[in-house]
């Protein structure tokens, strides 16, 4: 580098080491972010506002540390402006850079003493400092000098003097050999190879690359050359070229020495080599790749093996080693010393796709990912061991994937046990011992496989034997895979958003606390971010913990659902005109009009069978389906009732051929469940007809005295009697309301069902289908079972059309008019947006009968009415968006295959809300 440039790896820890006066702090200022300078000096400011308070330095330093740290945690560069000339305070931060696996880099400010002192004396604030202390330090950064490189420094910068100090100018942040986050694919990654060539060759063939074996011209040849061809067969899989491939000979696709031109990319995972019959021929064609550009590779535990073996070191040769290095000496020195300058330069691992992918042999934690450090190339080729063997005499390797929180995708190897598990995915599946060759296409999350043609070796443990999911075995993965275990060479490409689930489930037995305490911020398709106050979700926790059903079971709460804006029309507080005026102001055209049903909402989850519910849920002994409540209580109390329920509602589907047509074993449904009784039967004893019995106990009493009153012409009589007696009659009315939703349910035939929502199935939601779609859907299904399902009555309404605003109108006063509760007005589309901002799903338009439940028996009576129309309807609204938001996010967190612990997130969150202040008469 020239003399006024400085090269630091990105992330480091940067130490500026000299005496007090050596110029740290305005060294610092010159070629550094004030954000990325962490000085002793502002930390003892902040401590005791006295920046030269030197008993206050105890307690600086501990800021200083755990500002470092934090710092470091983050994967940001850190400049640490303090003396730090004496070795026991640099042990401290060379621990801290170990501990974030970053890179300690010493910078050595070296001026003379007399230099150092003649700037302290222009300095007002050191007039107190002791001649000797300069000396000391010059003494000590004399010592230090021998020492950094042994204390773990990495980068040592001596700058001599203050010109040439001066003279650097510039610090060049070199990027870490990992760094590799500007690549963004599409990539196919290739597990374990172990030498199978044949089947490396086929894979690769599946994939749509085409190799080809070409004469050796000089020792530099490899003999080998892949080209993308993009085959017909997989374009729907691979992002294609501007060209079709038939258009673009193999020879114009890549030509050596030419910056590669491909649209994909190859990733190989390591272990390359050993136990196969052909480990050579596999390291000229992943050289060749890596070496055109259309590759990449990170090293596995056997390449290093073999990479010791050739740079002279004493190994055992176990493992297959033996027979690579026996294949090795049918090839020339040439080769071999290209072989070994290949395995040499391999990183530990890659960060790609702007941090959103991770590719390493073993695998790697989410603190590890992007960093530089013999840990992390350690984790990263062998994992990490509890230091037991299993029955096998092979190490217990520790289940890292199972805690894994980080937001970028692993995909890794090393051991034959792939599954899917928190984001992360092992793609090892056997093939050298018999098992397949598997590569994922990124980001399509789809894998392709090939049969191995052969055992060519006898495992140390069976095949895909995985102790912390027993009940796997080779068969299951490869059906898993898509595969049949049936057929010895078949081949498969298969879309895997549920591929190797039961992984997922095996490891969501337990919920950490700690996911859903504390404040939340969870980002969602909809909204961005919802936050979840801390307090909100302790009360989440006391319901979840105490009353609601096994999460497993909770994919989806639906929101809360706001009403219309307040009518202004003669004894009403709704009307189908605010409603349709909102929309109106939303720009939607057309919406749809549906009966509300006066019932519980319930969320159905049932499967084809048991074993759907356990493959899907991984729920295992709790029957083949759950109906539960908004606040994921379940809903019945009677088991024998609720399994007669699933098993009808299940009987009603299979006779509508819903399985088959939806290609689905299992499904989750938005409902009414009438009637309200059936659920609500005690609040209505204690609450609802308890007012109506008083009410109509008491107020005839009262009416007689004050008939008596008025006839002996006491003053305001007449007044109190005329109010007494509309208050009878509200009563009469509100009990004659609430009996409108409550019959006796005894038996099954008792209840009827109303669903107006097919949520999800197998790899779908169904929330990009219009509302219509789903009213005639489920109508289709109720036909079904009359007896049990219900469809609910709805109309679709042109906002433009004043005549289809008169009649939707004109219906909603007739449902009301005969005991109904009202009408849910929705926009036509299911998720309902203007520009860029999502607009109410819903808005709910109850009748004025039923609203005397809600509100009271008097709510209609002089003055309340008044009172009840100055209701705010904007913190509903909020509530509604949030909640909505939430519960499509959680469902597509589980279609997708995504862990427990991110589904149940949204799921809790919406819990949360629900404890918020807002009326709920709303």
């Amino acid at each position: 580098m020239p003399q006024d440039t400085l090269k630091l790896p990105e992330l480091s820890l940067v130490l500026l080491i000299g005496s007090t006066g050596a110029g740290k702090s305005t060294f610092a200022r010159r070629l550094f972010k004030p954000t990325e300078v962490v000085s002793s000096d502002t930390c003892r400011g902040l401590v005791s506002d006295d920046e030269n308070s030197l008993d206050a330095t105890n307690d600086a330093f501990d800021l200083l540390h755990y500002w470092v740290a934090k710092r470091l945690k983050r994967g940001r560069l850190t400049v640490v402006d303090a003396t730090n000339v004496r070795a026991e305070d640099r042990k401290a931060f060379v621990t801290l850079a170990r501990q974030y696996h970053c890179l300690p880099v010493a910078i050595v400010l070296d001026v003379p003493e007399s230099v150092a002192a003649d700037r302290n004396r222009q300095r007002p604030d050191r007039a107190g400092l002791k001649p000797h202390v300069i000396a000391n330090h010059r003494r000590l950064l004399r010592q230090s000098l021998r020492t950094l490189k042994p204390e773990g420094f990495r980068h040592i910068f001596h700058l001599r003097g203050v010109e040439e100090i001066d003279a650097v100018q510039h610090i060049v942040r070199d990027p870490l050999h990992n760094n590799r986050q500007q690549e963004t694919g599409p990539f196919d990654i290739i597990g374990d190879v172990h030498g199978c060539y044949r089947e490396l060759c086929e894979l690769l063939g599946q994939l749509g690359y085409v190799v080809e074996e070409e004469p050796v011209q000089d020792a530099r040849d490899l003999g080998v050359r892949v080209a993308w061809n993009c085959i017909p067969g997989l374009r729907d899989c691979a992002n294609q070229a501007s060209e079709p491939a038939s258009q673009v000979p193999i020879d114009a696709a890549h030509q050596p020495g030419m910056p590669f031109q491909a649209t994909r990319k190859v990733i190989f995972l390591g272990d390359l080599v050993d136990r196969g019959p052909a480990s050579p021929q596999v390291l000229r064609l992943v050289m060749s790749m890596v070496r055109d550009g259309l590759a990449l590779c990170v090293p596995g535990n056997h390449d290093i093996k073999l990479l010791r073996h050739l740079n002279g070191k004493n190994v055992s040769h176990t493992h297959g080693l033996a027979e690579t290095i026996a294949q090795l000496e049918a090839e020339t020195p040439a080769f071999k010393e290209q072989v070994r300058l290949f395995l040499d330069k391999l990183v530990s691992h890659y960060v790609l796709d702007g941090g959103r992918l991770v590719v390493a042999h073993a695998g790697l934690t989410e603190e590890m990912q992007g960093r530089g450090s013999g840990a992390v190339r350690n984790f990263a080729l062998f994992g990490e061991t509890t230091g037991e063997t299993d029955e096998f005499g092979l190490p217990v390797r520790y289940h890292w994937a199972s805690e894994y929180r980080g937001k970028a995708m692993v995909v890794y190897g090393h051991t034959p046990v792939p599954e899917w598990l928190n984001n992360t995915i092992d793609i090892d599946t056997g093939c050298v011992f018999g098992g397949r060759l598997t590569a994922l296409r990124y980001p399509e999350r789809a894998l392709v496989t090939v049969p191995a043609h052969e055992v060519y070796a006898e495992p140390s443990r069976p095949l895909h034997y995985n102790p912390h999911r027993p009940s796997s075995s080779a068969d299951d993965v490869v059906r898993a895979l898509g595969g049949n275990p049936n057929e010895e060479n078949s081949t498969e490409t298969r879309t895997t958003e549920s591929a190797l689930q039961s992984a997922q489930q095996q490891h969501d037995d337990l919920l950490d606390i700690r996911d859903v305490t504390g404040k939340q911020l969870i980002n969602t398709r909809l909204l961005n971010t919802v936050t979840v106050r801390e307090e909100n979700a302790v009360a989440a926790l006391e319901v979840m913990s105490r009353f609601a059903l096994n999460p497993k079971w909770l994919l989806y709460l639906p929101p809360t659902m706001s009403p219309t804006e307040t009518s202004e029309l003669p004894d009403l507080l709704e009307h189908p005109a605010e409603a349709f005026a909102y929309y109106q102001r939303q720009g939607v055209a057309r919406v749809v009009c549906e009966e509300k049903h006066m019932g519980s909402r319930v969320v159905l989850v049932l499967g084809r069978d048991e074993a759907a519910i356990q493959r899907r849920l991984g729920v295992v002994g709790e029957g083949i389906g759950k109906c539960y409540t908004r606040t994921g209580r379940n809903f019945f109390t009677d088991e024998a009732l609720e399994k007669a329920f699933l098993e009808r509602l299940r009987g009603a589907l299979t006779a509508a051929g819903f399985w088959d047509k939806f290609a689905t074993d299992w499904v989750c449904l938005d409902a009414e469940l009438l009637p309200w009784s059936a659920k609500a039967q005690e609040l209505v004893k204690s609450q609802y007809a308890a007012v109506a019995a008083a009410a109509t106990a008491a107020l005839p009493q009262a009416e007689t005295a004050l008939a008596a009153a008025v006839a002996r012409g006491l003053a305001g009589a007449d007044v109190l009697l005329a109010r007494t007696s509309a208050r009878r009659a509200a009563a009469t009315d509100y009990a004659d309301a609430y009996r409108c939703y409550c019959w006796p349910v005894q038996s099954l035939d008792d209840l009827k069902l109303a669903p107006f929502h097919l949520l999800a199935t197998e790899g779908h939601t169904y929330f990009d289908r219009d509302h219509a779609w789903h009213m005639e859907t489920l109508r289709a299904l109720s036909l079904a079972d009359p007896g049990l399902l219900r469809a609910t009555p709805y109309r679709v309404v042109d906002l433009t059309n004043p005549a289809e605003i008169e009649a939707a109108t004109d219906w909603w006063l007739a449902l009301t008019a005969g005991g109904g509760e009202g009408m849910v007005v929705k926009p036509y589309d299911f998720i309902p947006k203007t520009g860029r901002s999502l607009i109410q799903p819903a808005l709910k338009c109850r009748g004025r009968e039923y609203l005397r439940i809600i509100y009271g028996p008097d709510y209609l009576l002089e003055g309340n009415l008044e009172r009840l129309r100055q209701r705010n309807v904007k913190g509903k609204r909020n509530l509604a968006l949030r909640e909505f938001a939430l519960g499509v996010e959680g469902l597509e967190r589980f279609v997708a295959g995504q862990p427990l612990r991110l589904v149940h997130q949204c799921v809790f969150g919406v819990l949360a809300l629900e404890s918020e202040p807002i009326d709920p008469r709303l």
